[in-house]
């Protein structure tokens, strides 16, 4: 990523750009057409207060009733991704957004874990997060790897809580970089300001 500007530094805040504040208020929302019941009930059964949003607890607790079982701070970053705000409450039409994609990385996960051992290797973690769009170099690729390996990087595979939070960070930070790079060049230039509310929110989920 390239820098430029002179926003941070000791130097004076630059004036809200069009990134806003990461805990800006969520708008209410409402189920999208045809959306499944099962979901819509997963939903109303974790919003106890009838208050149309559900906080990090109550998705967590939703999604470990589809055996879709994560930490916290996978939970954050769920939300972070799919309301694109830090507030850690979800509306039913982010929450359905974010149960399809879940569905869809699941199966995508078991798809590449050939040998039904729960993890996926270094070359399965490459081709699984192809099939996704995302074509990460060798070096990215272990990096990711050692990141979220629980092993510290002795097994040399994932697991499906953590390859989540993998494809999380692959997908916010791509499509992040896609914002400015608008020309497709792979290449882009961020000020300090807007770099660190892009890279931020990955390291404090």
């Amino acid at each position: 990523m390239a820098q430029s500007g002179h926003g941070g530094y000791g130097a004076p805040p630059p004036r809200p750009g069009p990134y806003g504040s990461p805990f800006a208020a969520l708008i209410p929302s409402a189920f999208p057409p045809g959306t499944d019941p099962n979901i819509v009930a997963c939903f109303q059964a974790a919003d106890q207060d009838g208050s149309g949003f559900i906080d990090d607890k109550e998705l967590q607790r939703a999604l470990s009733s589809y055996n879709q079982s994560f930490s916290l701070r996978t939970v954050h970053l769920l939300m972070y991704l799919f309301t694109n705000s830090n507030a850690r409450k979800i509306g039913p039409k982010e929450f359905t957004s974010l149960f399809y994609s879940l569905q869809n990385w699941r199966s995508i996960f078991e798809r590449f874990d050939k040998d039904r051992s729960g993890r996926i290797d270094t070359n399965e973690l490459r081709d699984a997060l192809l099939s996704l769009g995302f074509s990460v170099s060798p070096v990215v690729l272990d990096l990711l790897v050692s990141k979220f390996d629980k092993s510290g990087g002795r097994n040399r595979a994932i697991e499906y809580d953590n390859f989540i939070e993998c494809c999380l960070t692959v997908k916010g930070l791509t499509e992040k970089f896609k914002e400015k790079d608008t020309a497709y060049s792979g290449s882009a230039t961020f000020t300090y300001e807007a770099f660190m509310l892009t890279v931020l929110p990955f390291l404090i989920a």
